[in-house]
């Protein structure tokens, strides 16, 4: 029997079924390629394509100087060029300005923001037709996960609905709600996932809930707070930038659809900039995208959204319509009701095509000078390890070429530079890293290339504890061509930067014991939902649902130690909403040492991975009162159970 990396893997099941212990299914299996669509990513052409370079998002055309920067912002469903030309275009989520048609693209153009001047969003649900009918979902969404649930009218959504028999998928209207990931903002703008909205679409049951159980109780504090007023199809969104400079992204993040609305294309940038902690002793490269730039800037300051899709020969997107694919069920099931296997979720997703900023294998030429670059990984699930090379189908792990400087992570600045051959970026984390090219010779081509694991991360190197990603295909990013020197670089050599230092937390008050967990099908040897819980007295989790009331009650203003006791097989990426947090330690769960954080991680975060049969220790205070939650940001997971609600109290 196949674990479930190599499940993974193989994507499909073959063979006989076979009866283990008390009438448990098990199926046998047999490795192949990493599945994906009907297009093979080894037809497809790398570095064809010139990287695109994500504008800055045009703020309304109705917005006035009040000291507020105001932004309506749309979700609408549209074609783009992910491929090379040649190839098909694909149809995409994405948002864009609102009255600015061009403006639309996947990912999002990114919205500029300053620290201390709060910015307004009037995010719309835009998911319908010219006729004004809704437009269904690009993918097969499962209803019989706890998800925001429409059809259940009032009464029944944001449920787990009961069937009498196996379900197809829904075919509504497409519930949306953002989250700005880093964010500290009050809770009505943080993008709760029971907080979603339909579009204002004409077709929509008249039985159907059209709004999640908290956007009601969140439009009156808008109105109350803001003196805004949410119209059908809308949420109004205040975020205070009243925090150290960053890099934030904003994602959909509805109850049950986060991942298959991610995929679809919802995501962007949010730079946030100024203030004491924007101020290096030194001058970083740059300029970045701004509004007005003219044609054939050039760019030294980069935003890079790095992502795995794979797709169909159409041009489309795929993503899995049935358990099928996953491989560790019997084709066909027997799912929901029958077992307690859903139909149509799958455990993690893994593309077989590396995307970059909306494109496929991008190129982009550079000088030989010193570039900024904002890392971001937006995959379902994929950990990458990026490392820049000078051959892309080298025998992994490569030789690096150039080193890698982080000056950021999540929550701002590092205390120092740090210098790495090799950078893990886990989903949903951000690093702010800097790239010398200085003294390369015109025409040097280099890559940057990913030697994470095609497979859910546990922990350990490539090569040793893991196969790299498929050195053709997903194991390749993106090509760096060097060219001539336009004119001179006055950046500071990253190693002689002196970054700013941040706040550091206090005396902790108290501790809670936290558990990371995966619920096993009682039919197959499969996974059916991942958990969020407690640990008892007895050192045992206590496995949690959504539903469940709330445990984590911290108190504003007070400093606590979150303990995450990971009793899975896979590395989880752990985001806790409203707060920058502080790394403490990692250590095996049987208590035996502890190790330090990775010198990449010292600065603050907002996003930490939790390795396998090891407790990471955090540090944080919430200063806002409000409902918040955490949740692991493999999105397949936070979407089945692997997130839990956190009431902060006065």
């Amino acid at each position: 029997m196949l674990d479930r990396r190599q499940l993974m893997k193989a994507g499909v099941l073959t063979g006989a079924v076979t009866i283990i212990g008390s009438g448990t299914l098990r199926a046998a299996a047999t490795a192949g390629a990493l599945p994906g669509g009907s297009l093979d990513p080894a037809t497809v052409p790398k570095y064809v394509t010139p990287l695109f370079i994500l504008p800055a998002m045009p703020q309304a055309s109705s917005a006035v100087d009040s000291g507020i920067d105001r932004y309506e912002i749309s979700v609408r469903q549209f074609g783009q060029q992910i491929l090379p030309s040649g190839f098909p275009a694909t149809q995409v989520f994405g948002y864009g300005a609102s009255g600015n048609g061009s403006s639309f693209h996947y990912p999002s153009n990114t919205v500029e923001a300053r620290v201390d001047r709060p910015a307004r969003v009037t995010w719309s649900n835009e998911l319908m037709t010219s006729a004004g009918s809704f437009r269904p979902h690009l993918f097969a969404i499962d209803p019989t996960l706890h998800w925001a649930n429409p059809p259940g009218g009032n009464a029944g959504r944001d449920s787990r609905p009961v069937f009498g028999s196996t379900p197809g998928p829904y075919r509504g209207p497409v519930p949306i709600v953002t989250h700005l990931h880093g964010a500290h903002v009050t809770e009505e703008s943080d993008g709760y996932p029971e907080a979603w909205y339909l579009p204002p679409a004409r077709d929509i049951p008249s039985s159907f809930a059209k709004v999640g159980s908290f956007y009601d109780r969140f439009r009156a504090e808008a109105q109350n707070r803001f003196g805004v007023n949410w119209a059908p199809g809308t949420a109004i969104f205040q975020y205070r930038n009243d925090q150290r400079a960053t890099a934030l992204w904003f994602h959909s993040h509805e109850l049950g659809l986060t991942r298959v609305n991610i995929y679809a294309g919802l995501s962007g940038f949010y730079l946030l900039r100024g203030g004491s902690g924007d101020l290096p002793n030194g001058v970083l490269p740059g300029p970045a995208p701004k509004l007005g730039d003219p044609p054939g800037t050039r760019y030294r300051e980069i935003p890079l959204v790095l992502q795995d899709r794979s797709f169909n020969t159409d041009g489309s997107l795929f993503f899995p319509a049935s358990r099928d694919f996953f491989g560790d069920v019997p084709p066909g099931g027997p799912f929901l009701p029958t077992t307690d296997v859903p139909p149509i979720w799958n455990p993690e997703f893994f593309g077989n095509m590396t995307v970059v900023n909306g494109r496929t294998w991008p190129a982009l030429t550079v000088e030989p000078r010193r570039y900024r670059f904002r890392l971001l990984n937006a995959c379902n699930t994929r950990v990458f390890m990026l490392k820049i090379v000078s051959n892309p189908t080298a025998t992994r792990p490569a030789s690096p070429a150039l080193p890698i400087w982080v000056i950021g992570a999540d929550g701002g600045f590092l205390p120092a530079p740090v210098r790495v051959g090799s950078l893990p970026v886990a989903a949903a984390e951000r690093y702010d890293v800097i790239v010398d090219f200085t003294g390369i010779r015109p025409g040097t081509a280099l890559y940057l290339i990913n030697e994470g694991p095609d497979e859910p991360f546990g922990g350990g190197a490539p090569g040793t504890d893991f196969d790299p990603a498929d050195p053709g295909t997903t194991g390749q990013v993106m090509k760096f061509v060097v060219g001539s020197l336009s004119s001179q670089d006055t950046s500071t050599p990253p190693d002689r930067l002196s970054l700013p230092g941040s706040n550091r937390l206090g005396q902790a008050s108290r501790t809670r014991r936290l558990s990371l967990n995966e619920m096993a099908s009682a039919f197959f040897d499969a996974p059916v939902m991942g958990m969020l819980g407690t640990v008892g007295s007895d050192g045992k989790p206590i496995e949690k649902h959504w539903s469940d009331p709330v445990t984590e009650t911290p108190g504003r203003g007070v400093t606590e130690i979150w303990e995450l006791h990971n009793t899975t097989e896979d590395a989880h990426p752990i985001h806790v909403h409203q707060i920058q947090f502080e790394v403490l330690s990692r250590g095996p769960m049987s208590g035996t040492g502890t190790r330090a954080p990775e010198a990449w991680e010292r600065g603050t975060k907002d996003t930490v991975v939790a390795l396998p049969d090891e407790i990471t220790k955090l540090k944080l205070r919430f200063d806002i009162s409000g409902r918040y939650v955490w949740h692991c940001h493999i999105i397949d997971h936070e979407d089945n159970e692997m997130m839990r609600p956190i009431q902060v109290v006065q």
